[in-house]
């Protein structure tokens, strides 16, 4: 009773969200609306896009309300009701849960693009002129350093900074041992721990901590804000591939797939790139503005989502798990 009513507060929660400044209308037509439900960090790329897609011929006067949120929060809400049209996630996983509910189709990877939206990398952002020269993973573990990242038990963005981080290890030829021992100290230097990562930059440019573990795309955006952030895209990083999908229940199934199809189209795709993403469209990508990392690596490297959940980030029994519970952070 009480987990059904924590999903139900979810979902209550996220449709607040949804009600108090998540929507966007188009122009008047017989589109129809549809619900999208994603992460965080593409707000400003998906303000974009879905008034350019209400002005094609299979988008045409559809309306399309939106909510944000981190990754694992969304894929909760939709479990627990939060009305879903199209569903653009951080990480695989949190598309799988949903996949397990039947909320969307086993086969919704089948796609030329693998059912990814984005693509980016976990960068190191930085003040404005890297006082602490900070270069590669190395210098996140020096006295007097301090690092901003989510907590990986909420936020699909800090799965991906911790494995970027692990990864990174692996790749300067280190131990599985070795790498598990740098991320034990390199969470003794984070002071807080967000729920989501687009928190993490907001704690960051309020002046907390001296380096921020990032998305490339949300240190870019920091960056057409105005912020005072630099950022470092060190040799040894992951490659971040976002998906989306239609739900199994859409109301509007077949606008809800064009929106998906139009998403990874050219069109939207150069907009995705305006805002810091690496486009899915790999000839969209200006190798002088996004250089492709000498040590470039993707989780299938690490032994794919299966196993990295299970090993890295079972709230039970994990490596992040006696990491969070060794500096008493929470793991729910």
């Amino acid at each position: 009773m009480t987990r059904r009513l924590f999903h139900v507060l979810l979902a209550c929660l996220a449709l607040t969200v949804v009600a108090c400044g998540g929507t966007s209308d188009s122009s008047s037509g017989g589109g129809g609306s549809l619900s999208l439900v994603a992460y965080s960090t593409p707000k400003e790329a998906y303000e974009e896009i879905i008034p350019a897609f209400a002005k094609t011929p299979e988008g045409e006067g559809t309306r399309v309300k939106q909510s944000y949120g981190n990754s694992g929060d969304q894929a909760k809400a939709v479990i627990a009701g939060l009305p879903a049209d199209v569903v653009a996630l951080s990480l695989q996983p949190d598309i799988q849960k949903l996949v397990d509910e039947k909320l969307v189709a086993p086969d919704w990877n089948k796609t030329p693009t693998d059912g990814f939206v984005t693509n980016s990398v976990v960068v190191l952002a930085v003040r404005k002129g890297n006082p602490k020269n900070i270069t590669s993973w190395d210098e996140l573990v020096k006295p007097g350093v301090e690092v901003v990242t989510p907590n990986p038990f909420t936020s699909g963005g800090a799965r991906w900074n911790v494995m970027a981080a692990y990864g990174a290890q692996i790749e300067q030829g280190k131990t599985p041992a070795q790498a598990q021992a740098y991320l034990q100290e390199l969470f003794k230097h984070v002071p807080v721990q967000d729920k989501s990562a687009r928190e993490s930059l907001q704690t960051f440019t309020s002046g907390k901590g001296d380096v921020l573990i990032s998305y490339e795309n949300e240190a870019i955006t920091a960056q057409q804000k105005g912020e005072d952030v630099d950022y470092v895209i060190p040799d040894q990083t992951i490659l971040i591939q976002n998906p989306i999908a239609v739900t199994e229940d859409a109301k509007n199934a077949k606008t809800a797939q064009a929106f998906v199809d139009y998403a990874v189209s050219e069109p939207a795709q150069k907009i995705f790139v305006s805002k810091g993403y690496r486009s899915v469209i790999p000839e969209l990508n200006d190798p002088k503005e996004y250089p492709e990392p000498s040590g470039l690596f993707t989780i299938e490297k690490l032994g794919g989502w299966d196993k990295v959940m299970q090993e890295f980030f079972d709230p039970e029994d994990s490596v992040m798990q006696k990491i969070q519970e060794s500096n008493g952070v929470s793991t729910g």
